[in-house]
């Protein structure tokens, strides 16, 4: 069986660890987010990729879900000395080597696809691992200006910053009045992109953020126009339960975008793609809704609270894809 993943950071990761423990005689190949890329004292960080990287290769700190086990800070510690910003990103000593080498290779002219494959090498993470596009593609958030909306007024003045300034210093607290992905229009999907989801079997939709993760590897020119052509059936899993996201500030995307915090808007969000869908059973009431606008539903366990919960998930959402392919 082939199976093409569309995933984010955390909850993809996992999802994915799950789905190889379900068929671990599959053929998996995962296209993974880069628009959360940034530039971070001159390296290329990659921080989607580096975390199915990571969790599939068991080397990931599972309390945090993201970097390396075991890492230390000794070099963020004597970068805060020297007061080198940005502070509220840290890089740990062991993940530094992975982005140097990155930042290496590519300023050597490798293309981010060839790059990630090397380092695949060393992890071993039992799936094909793809960038999204080798282009650089960068979600940007558009807040207010500080003090433009204070006292009830609104000035109207705004300024665009990174998306990790937004979620990780910022805690995505300050509202987004927009959401941008700035190179997406001349950005081309990486070799073996098209490819993968034209051979897949199954085409999956893990419980990532919908607006920043899967968002952007839909939007990469020719990405959903081929998940739409596919033969295979599409199934998605929500990453919203219980009108929250599982973790993570998901809802702040959505409501910059307009859609509701639920499973179901987030399934209508992807109707055009989808022949399945997930939802918890503590949104079972949401069927009906998602079925309305003719995606197949069912309501299952979502919690991920270890790998066996994610493998029943995952057989789960094939078992869905075959209802599909039969219908």
């Amino acid at each position: 069986m082939r199976i093409t993943a569309l995933a984010g950071g955390i909850g993809g990761s996992r999802f994915l660890r799950g789905l190889l423990r379900a068929v671990p005689d599959a053929e998996v190949t995962v296209i993974g987010n880069t628009a959360d890329d940034i530039t971070l004292h001159g390296l290329h960080v990659s921080p989607d990729l580096d975390t199915v990287m990571y969790t599939l290769g068991d080397g990931v700190e599972e309390s945090q879900g993201w970097g390396r086990r075991d890492d230390t800070n000794v070099v963020a510690a004597e970068l805060a000395a020297y007061g080198a910003e940005p502070q509220w990103f840290t890089l740990g000593d062991r993940d530094l080597a992975t982005h140097l080498i990155r930042t290496r290779m590519l300023a050597a002219g490798y293309p981010l696809s060839a790059v990630t494959e090397a380092l695949c090498d060393r992890w071993r993470p039992g799936v094909q691992l793809l960038p999204m596009t080798d282009d650089r593609v960068e979600t940007h958030v558009v807040v207010a200006e500080s003090g433009s909306e204070a006292a009830g007024g609104d000035t109207g003045g705004e300024r665009a910053i990174h998306f990790q300034e937004w979620w990780v210093r910022l805690h995505a607290e300050v509202p987004a009045r927009r959401i941008v992905l700035v190179g997406i229009e001349q950005a081309t999907p990486a070799p073996g992109v098209l490819d993968a989801i034209a051979a897949a079997d199954v085409i999956v939709l893990p419980p990532s953020n919908p607006v920043v993760s899967i968002g952007p590897i839909l939007a990469v020119p020719g990405v959903r126009d081929a998940v739409r052509a596919a033969a295979a059936p599409v199934v998605g899993v929500s990453p919203i339960i219980g009108g929250a996201p599982v973790r993570g500030m998901a809802d702040a995307a959505l409501t910059a975008i307009g859609v509701p915090t639920s499973a179901a808007a987030v399934a209508e969000l992807f109707a055009d793609l989808l022949d399945g869908w997930l939802v918890d059973t503590v949104d079972a009431a949401a069927v009906p809704a998602v079925e309305s606008v003719g995606v197949r539903c069912r309501a299952v366990p979502l919690l991920m609270t270890d790998v066996d919960a994610a493998a029943a998930m995952a057989r789960t959402a094939l078992d869905l894809a075959e209802e599909a392919r039969a219908r």
